[in-house]
């Protein structure tokens, strides 16, 4: 995949996010439409997509690959997790702002953005490699951070039980028995899951609207997490898999879904759960204009 070929895919990207700012500011976002947009998201097509990606195509790979992928999952997220407790406390901030921090060097957008950068590199074979390295993105996300997000005051175990962890976790266990649903089942929900990654960008674009760009590019922790989410973080995860042993496409693309930005989830947490959701769209915006460049120099680099 060239630089150019990357640009473009991050573009449209960037386009639909633009897209998301006008209708704001022509009043079709916002306010309450942006709140029940979020629970549409979480609820009902985000669940969907999990499932519909696990539920279709031609074949399944061997539970021997599904566990390969998973063992690199466990350096890939062990890895993120190490710097959540470490540099958080460093960068300061206001308790909402370093909830920011830490959910950013948790969790890349490896699904809405991931996904088709990666199939773009590697080929279609690489999607589902893809989806099964995002489960437990998609349990971790959904569990630990809305306590990232807004700490032990606004975190409940009724949390843990919702649609997008009890899709993932289900995911999962149809990967790893090699099991399918009906063929209309799958594809009706790979269907509804179609419109996940569109709306998303839709609806940071809407956040954004009410951001000041001079106080994110401003900002030294936004330009700090930027670089360690982009650059900093692929690189040392490329290390680490070629010195476990890890190579082939398990590694080039966990190390591509490393690079990529902000994951879009966390505004519609920010917004379900009372984080802040200013700094957030501030971070998921500026690494996903970054990652225009940074996605092309990993790939250089790493693969």
């Amino acid at each position: 995949m060239s630089f150019f070929d990357t640009l473009s895919q991050m573009l449209v990207i960037l386009g639909a996010i633009a897209c998301g700012y006008g209708a704001n500011r022509l009043g079709y976002l916002g306010g309450e439409t942006d709140r029940k947009i979020s629970k549409l998201l979480l609820n009902i097509t985000l669940p969907a997509m999990i499932l519909g990606s696990v539920s279709t195509g031609d074949t399944l790979p061997e539970t021997a690959v599904v566990l390969g992928v998973l063992k690199a999952a466990i350096w890939f997220y062990g890895l993120e997790f190490l710097l959540v407790l470490l540099l958080p406390r460093l960068l300061g901030g206001t308790p909402g702002e370093r909830g920011v921090w830490r959910y950013a060097l948790a969790f890349p957008n490896v699904a809405f953005i991931g996904y088709p950068v990666s199939v773009a590199l590697f080929g279609e074979e690489a999607l589902f490699y893809g989806v099964i390295l995002a489960l437990p993105f998609n349990l971790l996300s959904f569990t630990l951070g809305p306590l990232m997000l807004a700490g032990a005051k606004r975190f409940s175990l009724r949390q843990v039980l919702t649609p997008t962890v009890v899709a993932s976790v289900l995911g999962l266990v149809l990967a790893l028995a090699r099991l399918r649903p009906p063929a209309m089942v799958g594809e009706t929900l790979a269907f509804i899951g179609e419109i996940t990654v569109p709306l998303s960008l839709l609806f940071v674009g809407s956040l954004l609207a009410g951001v000041s760009p001079g106080r994110m590019l401003l900002s030294p922790r936004l330009w700090i997490l930027s670089v360690i989410r982009l650059l900093l973080l692929p690189m040392a995860l490329s290390v680490l898999l070629n010195w476990v042993g890890d190579g082939g496409l398990i590694r080039g693309v966990s190390v591509v879904q490393m690079a990529m930005p902000v994951a879009v989830t966390g505004s519609l947490l920010c917004m379900e759960h009372g984080g802040d959701e200013a700094c957030m769209a501030q971070l998921t915006f500026m690494t996903t204009l970054a990652s225009i460049l940074t996605i092309p120099i990993v790939a250089a680099l790493c693969l």
